[in-house]
């Protein structure tokens, strides 16, 4: 694979590297891609140019070794088709290729993370932490010029990613080709994948009765910022305040929520008192949890909640390396 430019660079100076190599030389074989693709395409098809490739030649561009696409392919003796079969290819890529494609990365992934990582304190004891996000480029210059002053219209995309912190591993991925659609709206494909004994962090963009609902029904724990609107949950008694925490008071109240079937479901509302107000100017912040009080105190929900910035620094990570564009495609 033309993938070997990237390790070869470290192999002579570093053992890691080499143990490093062996393991992406497995997580990423063209056996394994190829037959992804095979299982997961809809409209697109194998002629003569195979999946693995485009991804080989990809990578190369990402990990910034070529300055383009069309330099990758060139600098290749492996492509076999011309670069508007190449471009065409890239271009027409299903989005369900794409999260496959993360999954299984972490699928193979993930026993060697816990192998790693394996006496590292866990952040909430008995659960596995899953923090949800959405991400999209905005209006700036990873954008069409002409269309860089306008917020509403020709993003390029958006995805929600599901990020296991205490793994630092994406380990799901659902794309969106259309930017505008809600996050919220593409839950769909990560609901089914939740499971018992998880603990999911997000924010108010997913706090709506039917999301908590579905959690709690998967049998998984969550610690859900409180939308403004939404669940306009029910009020049980009055706040109590609990102590507090290195950026407030916390306080900690019962209330409830309810389907239309007339269905509910009590949960605790810990609020945080900021002694500082939020770039927004908040300062009070809401969280909705479906964690016993026996097994989470209100302060260390709230210092839990904090910690779901650890997403964002694995954005800026990648933001760093990747310069959030493909440079020249």
């Amino acid at each position: 694979m033309a993938l070997e430019a990237v390790f070869e660079r470290f192999t002579k100076k570093s053992p890691l590297t080499v143990m490093a190599r062996l393991l992406m030389q497995q997580a990423l074989s063209r056996e394994w891609l190829d037959e992804l693709f095979e299982l997961h395409r809809d409209k697109q098809y194998t002629r003569e140019l195979f999946f693995s490739t485009v991804v080989d030649l990809m990578a190369l561009v990402a990990l910034g070794l070529r300055p383009s696409l069309h330099a990758a392919a060139q600098a290749s003796s492996e492509l076999g088709v011309s670069l508007t079969a190449l471009y065409d290819k890239v271009n027409h890529t299903e989005p369900e290729i794409v999260r496959a494609l993360v999954r299984g990365g972490a699928e193979k992934l993930t026993p060697v993370v816990q192998f790693m990582k394996a006496q590292q304190t866990p952040w909430a004891a008995g659960y596995r932490m899953r923090v949800l996000d959405g991400n999209h480029l905005a209006a700036s210059e990873k954008r069409l010029k002409p269309l860089r002053g306008f917020r509403g219209a020709a993003l390029p995309g958006q995805s929600l990613v599901v990020y296991a912190p205490e793994l630092d591993l994406v380990l799901d991925m659902v794309p969106a080709e259309d930017a505008h659609a809600q996050e919220r709206a593409l839950m769909g494909p990560v609901l089914e994948q939740v499971r018992k004994g998880e603990l999911w962090l997000a924010d108010r963009n997913f706090s709506t009765t039917g999301i908590l609902f579905a959690l709690h029904d998967k049998q998984a724990a969550f610690i859900i910022r409180e939308h403004g609107v939404s669940p306009n949950p029910t009020v049980l008694g009055p706040p109590r305040e609990v102590g507090r925490v290195e950026t407030g008071f916390v306080f900690q109240q019962d209330v409830r929520i309810e389907e239309e079937t007339g269905r509910q479901l009590a949960l605790r509302r810990v609020e945080l008192h900021l002694d500082e107000p939020t770039e927004d100017g908040e300062t009070i912040i809401r969280l909705l949890t479906n964690v016993p009080v026996e097994r989470m105190a209100a302060q260390d929900v709230a210092r839990l909640y904090r910690r779901r910035w650890s997403i964002e620094g694995m954005f800026g990570r990648l933001e760093s390396v990747f310069q959030s564009e493909v440079a020249g495609f």
